[in-house]
């Protein structure tokens, strides 16, 4: 009887034992793990991706590789990412354009708010609104009057149709109540170009590219679109405290997985996110381009998103703004 009790409760613990076992979830990550990015190589959001990229390689002990799927305004990488299997070994990098081209495209291939699972608001930077020297605007204010002066005849450039800072325009465009013409270009390189030549007299564009110019005097930086002045152009006004009250619009860059990706997973990529885009030489960096690291919670990048694409859909309608 003893040894058949004896024999009962080992076999017992053996099964508690083996239960346990596989109930305890396996580590992550225990491979690679691929980040899809959908615009090109050497763009902002493939630079951000890598720097963040990087740091989670030497956090996690396995390597991130970062993969750039282009096509269809980023949409091609987007629709991909939905239909990945929701293990944590598949994500995506993706700046403010995701939250646009839901108000800007006809049908998608997938659902921008239902098919993913927000990790972080890893980072957060201003543009600039510039005008050509040779525009008689010193702000925001003088180009509100100038245009109203003029209705349609001032020309803005932007990287493209639906593009970032073409719709940022729109925004200002629809709370200064003035009108402006839409000249679109194949990237911020050629408008930028275009600005500084003269050819056209105003657009919005990114700290980095565009303050080398305006510290040479060949372009003006008449207003900054975060809700406070950037450390680094401190002296350049918000376009909200002259002319334009309550006007805020910021591009980002942010990680997501595909919906259903384990909660653990999410949570233990968003806490190194955060840690990785405070860390001094991430900090450093990203202050070149007027970025703030913000390392987000999932249910705080989740709100944003939701936000920001009814914002632009509302924008959107309002301009006509579609892209075929």
């Amino acid at each position: 009887m003893r040894r058949l009790r004896f024999s009962c409760l080992c076999a017992l613990t053996a099964l508690a034992s083996t239960t346990a076992h596989a109930q305890t979830p396996a580590p992550y990550p225990v491979k690679p793990v691929r980040v899809v990015v959908g615009l090109a190589p050497g763009g902002g959001t493939d630079i951000q991706t890598r720097l963040i990229a990087q740091k989670l390689t030497e956090a996690l002990g396995r390597p991130l590789v970062v993969e750039n799927r282009t096509g269809a305004g980023g949409t091609v990488a987007y629709a991909f990412i939905a239909k990945s299997a929701p293990d944590g070994y598949t994500l995506l990098g993706v700046a403010s354009g995701y939250s646009i081209t839901p108000a800007v495209f006809g049908q998608l291939p997938y659902d921008p708010i239902a098919d993913f699972a927000p990790i972080s608001l890893a980072i957060e930077a201003p543009f600039l609104l510039l005008t050509h020297p040779a525009v008689p605007a010193a702000d925001a204010r003088g180009l509100i009057a100038l245009a109203k002066a003029r209705p349609d005849a001032l020309d803005f450039g932007s990287a493209g149709h639906g593009s970032s800072t073409h719709m940022a325009m729109e925004l200002f465009k629809s709370m200064a109540g003035v009108k402006l013409t839409h000249v679109p270009y194949k990237g911020t390189g050629p408008a930028l170009s275009d600005l500084v030549a003269g050819q056209i007299p105003v657009m919005f564009g990114n700290i980095l590219s565009c303050l080398p110019y305006v510290k040479a005097g060949r372009l003006r930086a008449l207003g900054v679109t975060s809700a406070r002045r950037s450390p680094v152009v401190p002296r350049v006004p918000t376009i909200a405290e002259t002319g334009v009250p309550g006007y805020v619009d910021t591009t980002w860059h942010g990680w997501l997985a595909p919906a259903g990706t384990p909660r653990t997973i999410v949570l233990r990529l968003s806490s190194e996110i955060a840690k990785a885009v405070k860390s001094t030489d991430i900090v450093e960096k990203i202050a070149t381009d007027g970025g703030e690291a913000i390392g987000s919670t999932p249910e705080q990048f989740s709100r944003l998103l939701i936000d920001e694409i009814a914002r632009w859909r509302k924008v959107a309608r309002a301009a006509d703004v579609r892209v075929e």
